[in-house]
């Protein structure tokens, strides 16, 4: 049976025989919302490749379109929504929202007696069509994680079920009514509003009972490990809780597990004491006398809970007139800001049973060591990203748009004077992003933006201008502005009466309006800690509000590589596992649970741009990170150490220079450098075997360090054991690394001239040399471990622990040579391509974009037909009479697909799997001289369909 077209092909695959060779772009498959199998990645896929779509649906949330709004935007072509008013479910703003998009026709279906229940996509493509048929109505949690059955298929154009399909949807459109301002209106007087899940009071951090207080699991958690460390004879601890978290309700449940005859807790700001003492009140119960303030001229020290304001609290006299041990307890709120004058006073002044710490961000930039002050116990710690993945925090779609663009082309930037930044088109710019990206009503919004005057200026214009047929109303608030004015503007806004606040950076933190559903940033992301904590600004949950929106306009500012530094919580250091993240969140359309990251395609471009020229692995940044470590675990940290905590990524921190070693005897942080036979074995280590692409070396050589010799039997069997490959290549190929006859010359030098281990007919014996080193004990027994230890950690978790290439990871030429078991490291030759004898394997690397300064005889037009095929040319003067040529096009070795997007992107090529080459035909190219030059040209079926997002920006060249 053959099949001719991939949706025949795809068909044939999913429902007769899964044998059948076929693509995989068109075949049946059950969408579940399990392992990234996710209805908000189908459908993002299908609108990326389709012409025409028609959702018919029956309920459809606001959160819904955030998910799928860049994508929307994006389509070219255009999209008819059939939904209802069944069970007055569907909001009115929800439908104001789809007027805004310019491409998407709504219809309203009456119903009628058995109501309106439909929930399916259809999608038009020039193959024939897709559609996706099962229970998901069109909100966050049915795209994302509700349990779901969703069946995508794929039918040609003259199949029945395509036939059946159209008429379904021209049935629909024709009983249906066209949306309109004044059907919203009408509907919004009659509409008897529903709670639904995605709407109702979401505020759950806590369950409130009479008289009491329950702790959420986290709080629960962090409370069993607070009272692990008292019950240890500690008598401090700090906890790290991300904004919105419920911390100071974990404080307060702390304080009633305690029970102590007098507490203080200590804060920055009157309005967080406020609000704190009213939870504190909630908590624990009491009378209200029991309850005193010591903020300016109040001075109820007497009471039992006493909340103090730093500022007062810290002044000599006050504190004179406290004693040492008045408090059992004392708890201090944003306790990063321990470092500064008079939180050091108050700290130094007091004995207290225990001491607790409460912050979002213990990252410091000014030295101190906040975990120290806290003997380094930290009981528990929940950063954002964990946070959203637990749903502790209201879920948020970002969106990184492209700053204003003047008529000549050029981008505002923050070092723009005034009139720059509050230009009438510039603020018709900003106006028109707001009304595409943010909500159509019940906006309750802060704006950053980059300077104060910016900020009054922006705020008057704005009160001058309409958006979405209502007047605009704004404020501005800076430092200037008084306690008075920002509480008033901070309840204006939340009563509705304001649509936005305007601020530079005062609200980066110390701030509670859980209200918040929409941040826009018109300012640089000058660090990712000040993004964070504004992001932060809107997360928490609040009735009535199922996510947050960010606008962030972005220019073509140097450190854009900040965003998604922040966004994803990476400290990596690794601009391409940055990048790796980005471009994997463009496919799975979710990150961090169920919220969502989106760029036009002029920001995505900006941003990987910065990405790729930014130094990361700064010797400033790499000093900082391993002091920041330190600062946590109170001793140097070792590579390992980043591994399990996440930070940097120990391949980079090593790589600067040629051992982590070297690299803290270069920054004074180990006194003694290792000597020159010390350092080659440690170089060998870190540089070549640190990443973890493969384990085998390295747990031979742990099997050698503890018995002193193995034989090649015994290592195959702990290879099987540890169900690693245990191929002959493989092993052979782990003996030549390890013997370094696998290097070229240089490198022979650089890691010589004693091998780690020698072969002795069947036996594997430990280097002497090593083995007296490693005996000694010391840095490089320690080092040596550490470098173990580190890499077996990255095989298990990040790479592959059988040691086979993994279809979407980064390799380096090195690398190929490596796990593809060549007989020698050939990557400075690797170049294209090359049919290796010795392996029985082809590698095959491709730059996509070709740099403009190559010549003209390499510059052939090597491109993707599809996800699935790339159209690909060989060198130069060469032709199908060529012995390796004709093998590649007979498939005589398996053919591995490496692809980079351009030479900016460094050494690091995307893995694509293998493929299977097809038509290859003799051609030509023109060279410099206008000459014709003989080339092959064939095309390459790959075995695994390119992932979208790594698809989208491999082809993709921008605006």
């Amino acid at each position: 049976m053959s099949f001719d077209s991939p949706v025949g092909a795809g068909t044939a695959f999913g429902f007769l025989d899964h044998t059948v060779p076929s693509e995989q772009l068109y075949h049946p498959k059950l969408i579940v919302n399990d392992d990234g199998n996710t209805m908000v990645r189908a459908i993002k896929d299908e609108l990326r490749r389709s012409e025409r779509a028609y959702f018919s649906v029956a309920f459809i949330a606001p959160s819904a379109l955030g998910l799928l709004k860049q994508d929307l935007l994006d389509f070219q072509g255009k999209v008819t929504i059939i939904t209802s008013t069944y069970l007055d479910f569907n909001e009115p703003d929800m439908f104001r929202e789809l007027l805004t998009l310019d491409n998407i026709e709504v219809l309203i279906h009456p119903g009628g007696a058995g109501g309106f229940h439909a929930k399916g996509y259809v999608f038009s493509q020039k193959e024939g069509l897709s559609a996706i048929v099962g229970s998901s109505n069109l909100t966050r949690y049915a795209l994302t994680t509700n349990k779901e059955w969703n069946l995508r298929f794929s039918a040609l154009p003259e199949g029945d079920i395509t036939y059946q399909l159209r008429d379904a949807i021209q049935r629909q459109r024709d009983e249906s009514t066209r949306l309109t301002p004044t059907w919203i209106d009408e509907y919004e007087k009659t509409r008897l509003p529903r709670v639904s899940p995605e709407t109702i009071a979401a505020d759950n951090n806590n369950e409130v009972f009479v008289d009491h207080v329950a702790p959420n699991s986290m709080q629960a958690e962090a409370l069993d490990e607070i009272r692990k460390v008292r019950e240890s004879g500690e008598r401090r601890a700090l906890v790290i809780s991300a904004t919105g978290t419920g911390k100071t309700i974990l404080a307060a449940l702390a304080a009633r597990e305690i029970d102590p005859a007098r507490m203080l807790f200590i804060v920055h700001r009157e309005q967080i004491l406020t609000k704190a003492m009213s939870q504190f009140q909630l908590v624990l119960g009491g009378q209200e006398i029991e309850f005193g303030r010591l903020v300016g001229a109040e001075r109820q020290i007497d009471r039992r809970y006493i909340f103090a304001m730093e500022q007062t609290l810290s002044q000599p006299d006050t504190l004179a007139s406290i004693p040492r041990d008045a408090f059992d307890l004392i708890i201090i709120d944003e306790v990063h800001r321990a470092g500064a004058d008079g939180y050091g006073r108050i700290i130094d002044h007091f004995e207290p049973g225990f001491l607790l710490g409460l912050t979002a961000t213990p990252e410091r930039t000014d030295a101190f060591n906040i975990f120290e002050l806290f003997d380094y116990n930290v009981p528990y710690e929940i950063r954002l990203q964990a946070a959203l993945e637990a749903d502790m925090l209201a879920p948020f779609d970002y969106y990184g748009v492209r700053e204003y663009l003047t008529d000549e082309g050029e981008t505002k930037d923050t070092t723009a004077d005034l009139s720059k930044l509050v230009a009438p088109k510039r603020v018709q710019y900003i106006l028109e992003m707001l009304r595409t990206y943010g909500f159509p009503r019940g906006v309750k919004g802060l704006m950053f933006c980059s300077g104060k005057d910016e900020a009054h200026e922006l705020s008057q214009l704005f009160n001058e201008q309409e958006i979405n047929g209502r007047k605009l109303r704004t404020v501005a608030l800076t430092g200037e502005s008084t306690e008075e004015q920002r509480d008033t503007a901070i309840r204006e806004l939340e009563m509705g009466n304001l649509d936005y606040i305007l601020t530079r950076d005062i609200f980066n933190e110390g701030i509670d309006i859980p209200t918040v559903n929409q941040v826009v940033m018109l300012r640089n992301t000058e660090s990712s800690i000040i993004f964070t904590q504004q992001l932060g600004r809107g997360l928490r949950k609040a009735p009535g509000k199922d996510h947050l929106r960010v606008i962030d306009f972005i220019g073509n500012y140097k450190n854009n590589f900040l965003i998604p530094i922040a966004l994803f919580g990476d400290s990596s250091l690794n601009p391409d596992t940055i990048k790796e993240k980005l471009i994997r969140a463009q496919t799975t359309g979710v990150i961090a649970g169920v919220s969502s990251v989106s760029f036009d395609k002029v920001s995505r471009d900006r941003v990987l741009n910065s990405l790729q020229g930014a130094k990361l692995d700064s010797m400033p940044n790499l000093k900082k990170s391993i002091r920041d470590l330190e600062y946590r675990l109170g001793h140097i940290p070792m590579l390992i150490d980043f591994a399990r905590f996440h930070t940097v990524d120990p391949v980079v921190i090593a790589a600067k220079k040629k051992s982590y070693w070297n690299l803290l005897h270069h920054f004074g942080m180990v006194e003694v450098a290792p000597t020159a036979e010390e350092a080659a074995y440690i170089s060998l280590l870190d540089s070549e075997l640190l990443n973890g692409k493969r384990p085998h070396e390295m747990l031979l050589l742990k099997a050698l360090l503890e018995q002193r010799s193995l034989s090649r039997t015994e290592f195959i069997g702990l290879l099987q054991d540890d169900e690693c490959s245990s191929d002959e290549a493989t092993v052979a190929s782990v003996e030549r690394i390890l013997t370094l006859r696998f290097f070229v010359e240089s490198e022979m030098k650089k890691y010589g001239p004693h091998p780690v281990m020698r072969i002795e007919g069947e036996q594997y014996i430990l280097d002497d040399v090593f083995a007296q080193l490693f005996d000694q004990g010391g840095n490089f027994t320690t080092h040596v471990k550490d470098s173990i230890d580190t890499a077996l950690f990255l095989a298990r978790h990040d790479e592959s622990w059988s040691g086979t290439l993994v279809v979407g990871h980064q390799y380096t030429r090195k690398d190929v040579c490596r796990l593809l078991n060549f007989e020698s490291n050939q990557y400075s030759t690797l170049y294209g391509y090359k049919a290796d004898s010795f392996s029985g394997t082809c590698p095959i690397f491709i730059t996509h974009d070709k740099a403009a300064d190559i010549s003209a005889t390499t510059q052939y037009e090597d491109s993707f037909e599809s996800e699935a095929t790339i159209n690909w040319f060989t060198k130069s003067r060469t032709s199908l009479k060529s012995k390796r040529e004709n093998d590649i096009a007979n498939n005589l070795f398996p053919l591995h697909v490496f692809v980079k997007k351009s030479d900016v992107d460094g050494g690091d090529f995307f893995y694509l799997g293998e493929a299977t080459a097809r038509d290859a035909h003799d051609t030509h190219i023109v060279d410099d001289k206008g000459k014709d030059v003989p080339v092959v040209n064939m095309k390459l079926d790959l075995d695994h369909v390119v992932e979208p997002g790594l698809f989208g920006y491999l082809v993709d060249a921008g605006d």
